[in-house]
């Protein structure tokens, strides 16, 4: 029986592997796929239902696209939700054009910024949920392939999560991990049996590589449900994320060694990096990033694209693919992010187009299951500063989707 419930979840996290929450690009001339609730760019796209919410994305060209969103609304795991119809999730018109767009200024890659968001005059959402965008160019020929997609969730608060994590984990006593424990308080939501109603989703830094789901409750009551010293909500705590900064693109910003000219593109040499021996605290924002640049009074318009290298000392490392990435990659491991090893100078490199700001990145290794590990590239250590978020969906027997009706998010650091 312990067998058939190992095998159980494994299968469902494959299966959430597989229809992940990804924001991301399919098109090599659509970048910086943005989704920012509450006009908060570090915030997780995570919002009460009725909050606003804003996508937007950059096309390198200033030829003018009529671009189409579709809305689509979808169960706990991401797969769409075929028991709901559209008018059940959406009020208005679905399928509409993208009017907001702006044509770059002063730059010298050419792109245009499109934006729009919800709720808007066309557009209201009704229900509790995940909710994925996919946008459509207008002009293909007889092709429905999306050139992105965008997605966020919508919460009605009606369960209460109490979240605490802790570096004495079940496995090792402050070194190199952290635990999760978590408790849910019903409210006034009436679940009859935990395990089938609910859905929990358990973040690290909005990783979804290493996400944990649907780990069934260790204690039951009639008002709640606990999850206590389960190993699947062990942690390894990884390293402070590396920052750098570029607001000028003509000077040496945080984080950055030089600056080059190499026609066509600028590129910025960010200072080689190494793994850590010992834990270093530095402030950061776990992986984010924000698009900005100096004194410019409309960066998602006025901010430059340029190559960024980033250099990590290492030898180099048995066991898997040595990734750069942070929220700003759109998908772990994304193959642009994967960094070549230089047996003459003993690095790994590679380099990247993105857009001026603020920007947090690791390295990670890529283990057989497809797991980003800090271990050999950053250090893991157990007073790293981390972010936990917990999902909860409810869905009562005869219901026809999974409402997001519980959510927490912690900053832990080990050494409070």
């Amino acid at each position: 029986m312990k067998h058939f419930f190992s095998i159980i979840f494994l299968l469902l996290v494959v299966t959430f592997s597989a229809h992940a929450q990804l924001t991301r690009s399919f098109s090599e001339q659509i970048k910086t796929v943005r989704v920012i609730v509450n006009e908060d760019p570090l915030q997780p796209p995570i919002a009460r239902l009725g909050a606003p919410v804003e996508i937007s994305f950059d096309e390198l060209s200033h030829d003018y696209t009529r671009y189409i969103y579709k809305v689509e609304f979808c169960n706990a795991d991401w797969t769409p939700a075929r028991e709901v119809f559209e008018s059940d999730y959406l009020k208005g018109f679905n399928g509409r054009p993208i009017e907001d767009y702006e044509t770059s200024f002063n730059t010298t890659v050419l792109y245009t910024h499109y934006r729009f968001g919800f709720p808007n005059e066309d557009v209201r959402l009704l229900l509790p949920g995940n909710y994925r965008v996919l946008v459509y160019s207008d002009e293909r020929d007889a092709s429905d392939e999306p050139v992105l997609e965008a997605c966020f969730s919508l919460l009605k608060p009606e369960m209460s999560v109490g979240v605490d994590v802790s570096t004495n984990t079940d496995i090792d006593f402050n070194q190199t991990h952290q635990q999760v424990t978590f408790s849910v308080s019903y409210g006034q939501r009436r679940v009859v049996d935990p395990q089938r109603e609910l859905r929990t989703v358990i973040l690290q830094n909005r990783r979804l590589d290493n996400a944990v789901l649907n780990l069934p409750p260790n204690i039951q009551k009639a008002t709640g449900a606990e999850w206590t010293h389960r190993r699947e909500l062990i942690f390894p705590a990884g390293a402070e994320f590396h920052k750098f900064e570029i607001l000028d693109v003509q000077l040496n910003g945080m984080g950055v060694d030089r600056m080059m000219w190499v026609e066509p593109h600028r590129h910025a040499i960010l200072f080689p990096m190494a793994p850590l021996r010992n834990y270093t605290y530095d402030q950061d924002a776990n992986g984010a990033y924000i698009i900005r640049a100096y004194d410019d009074e409309s960066p998602d318009t006025q901010a430059e694209y340029l190559f960024v290298h980033f250099v990590l000392h290492s030898p180099r490392l048995p066991g898997g693919d040595v990734y750069v990435t942070g929220l700003w990659d759109e998908a772990f491991p994304n193959p642009q992010c994967l960094m070549a090893y230089d047996e003459v100078h003993g690095v790994y490199e590679c380099s990247t187009l993105l857009k001026q700001g603020y920007y947090n990145y690791q390295f990670r290794q890529v283990d057989a299951d497809g797991v980003g590990q800090t271990a050999r590239t950053e250090g893991d250590f157990y007073e790293t500063e981390n972010e936990y978020i917990i999902l909860v969906y409810h869905r009562p027997q005869g219901a026809r989707y999974d409402a997001l009706v519980g959510y927490s998010k912690v900053n832990f650091n080990g050494n409070h």
